[in-house]
Formats: C-alpha cells, sequence, structure tokens
C-alpha cells in the first residue's frame, strides 16, 4: 500500500477542483491545470479536500501510480494557489542573459549569444547573474531549468557556467608547474 497514496490533498481557499471521469481540473488564481488519471485510480473531492483511491486493489499498474497520481495531483493544486520558482546563476566573466519579450538571450563564451523560447505558461526574469524561472506546473518549470543550465554547464576548474543558486560545484585542482631546482 502507498503511504504517500493514502495522504489526503487539502485545497487551500480560491482553489476550485472538478472531476469529470478520470479527468481532474483544478482552478486557482494562477492559471488552470489537467490531469486525466489512469483506469485503475480514482480521485474524489469531499469537504475541501481531495483524496485519491484505487479503483482496482489488485491492478499493480495502479498500487504502482497511485503515489505518483496523489503527487502530481498536489502539484497542481500548490501550482495554482502559489506557482514555482527555480532560480539559476551565471558564473564567468562577460557572461549574461538578458529577456526579450518571450525569449531568453544568454551570452556564454560562445561566438553567437543563444536565444532560448520560453514555452507558454513560463515567466522569466534577470537580476545582475541571476535567472529566475517561474510558472504554475512543477515539471514544466524544472524542464525549463534543466534546458537552460544544459546550454553552459558549470565546468569543475573555475565554476563557469550556468549552474541552479543551492547547487554546490565540487572544484578540481588545476595543473600544478614545478621548477627546476
Amino acid at each position: 500500500m502507498s503511504r504517500i497514496g493514502k495522504k489526503i490533498i487539502p485545497v487551500p481557499a480560491g482553489v476550485d477542483v472538478t472531476i469529470q471521469g478520470k479527468q481532474v481540473q483544478v482552478k486557482g488564481p494562477k492559471g488552470t491545470l489537467t490531469h486525466v488519471c489512469v483506469p485503475e485510480i480514482a480521485a474524489a473531492v469531499e469537504n475541501g479536500t481531495i483524496t485519491v483511491t484505487l479503483a482496482d486493489p489488485d491492478a499493480k499498474k495502479g498500487a504502482a501510480l497511485w503515489g505518483l497520481t496523489r503527487a502530481l495531483i498536489a502539484n497542481m493544486v500548490r501550482g495554482v494557489s502559489e506557482g514555482y520558482t527555480k532560480t539559476l546563476e551565471i558564473n564567468g566573466v562577460g557572461y549574461k542573459a538578458a529577456v526579450q519579450g518571450t525569449k531568453l538571450i544568454l551570452t556564454v563564451g560562445f561566438s553567437h549569444p543563444v536565444e532560448y523560447q520560453l514555452p507558454q505558461g513560463i515567466v522569466a526574469s534577470v537580476e545582475k547573474n541571476v535567472i529566475t524561472i517561474a510558472g504554475i506546473d512543477r515539471q514544466l518549470v524544472g524542464q525549463v531549468a534543466a534546458e537552460i543550465r544544459a546550454v553552459k554547464k558549470p565546468e569543475p576548474y573555475k565554476g563557469k557556467g550556468i549552474k541552479y543558486s543551492n547547487e554546490v560545484i565540487r572544484r578540481k585542482v588545476g595543473k600544478v608547474i614545478k621548477t627546476a631546482a
């Protein structure tokens, strides 16, 4: 039995949850998200809480996806009420970023600036060397942050590149030049 799947999901004020068949729709002040549950899983809204249960207790697929489905619905509820953010730092001489409309322009040591098209529902802002990615879909925010980081991963010798703000880069010692005695 899933420990996470058994937990109830509290619905905060200002968030509306509707369930039609296997489709769960969550509306909040920041937007709307939907999720389609697998046939082996059922969701219900009662007294301001959401419960996720197994429709068929003997189905192995349902048992495997029970906790995942509950976590996805909980992430949707939090996303439409609070939203999600990821912060990235740019380290390196001459490295910078700028937002132009729905494009993020990165100047990170290549012969040309790299343009990253932000998907719909994602907002980026840049202050000095910090890029902030915000949105209501947790998976999409994380995916965009990972793709931006992949443009120029931090290198282990000087730490130049794009890294998460809470990421620790393990530094390597460079080559040592010995003098002849």
